[in-house]
């Protein structure tokens, strides 16, 4: 997997891109870039769920997701650059993988939303009536995110040696 992501990199001048000078703190701060715009939509949508800031509409937040998408958009593109650049300092690094475990269950979380509650919340006139459902998944979704960010930056505390993951 290491040399799969190696050559990509190699081959796409990612690897040298990312060692050059300016490489790493213009992706590292286009990857921040990407979290605000990401964590700026998806949590102020959340609080709303959770009844925060009355008077806001469904309708109105979800004009935001474009943002949100593009964010996150970014984000991958960005994490995909510093994965393939040095695959080892991610691979087995624990936060790296609890930071990508925490991106699963908020994509599952997400798709769980639209499936089963966002009509629901959508046709809501009061906004702070939305069910405990959607409540639940408000809270699963910030608490990801959240895990999410703290994780990204444990990652730089954590520069593991392979034996670290024992699942490796």
């Amino acid at each position: 997997m290491e040399q799969a992501l190696l050559q990509f990199s190699q081959f796409t001048g990612i690897f040298a891109f990312m060692n050059s000078p300016w490489g790493w703190p213009v992706v590292e701060s286009l990857h921040f870039f990407g979290l605000s715009l990401l964590i700026g939509t998806v949590g102020v949508f959340d609080l709303r769920m959770l009844g925060f800031g009355a008077g806001i509409s469904y309708q109105f937040l979800h004009q935001l997701v474009p943002i949100g998408v593009f964010g996150y958009a970014l984000n991958v593109t960005t994490g995909t650059m510093f994965l393939s650049s040095a695959p080892d300092q991610y691979l087995y690094n624990p936060a790296f993988q609890t930071k990508i475990g925490f991106m699963l269950v908020a994509g599952a979380n997400m798709m769980w939303f639209y499936v089963t509650t966002s009509s629901k919340v959508r046709d809501t006139k009061d906004f702070g009536m939305v069910s405990a459902r959607a409540k639940a998944i408000a809270f699963v979704s910030l608490a990801c995110w959240c895990g999410v960010i703290i994780c990204g930056r444990l990652i730089t505390y954590f520069r593991p040696p392979y034996h670290w993951c024992f699942w490796c």
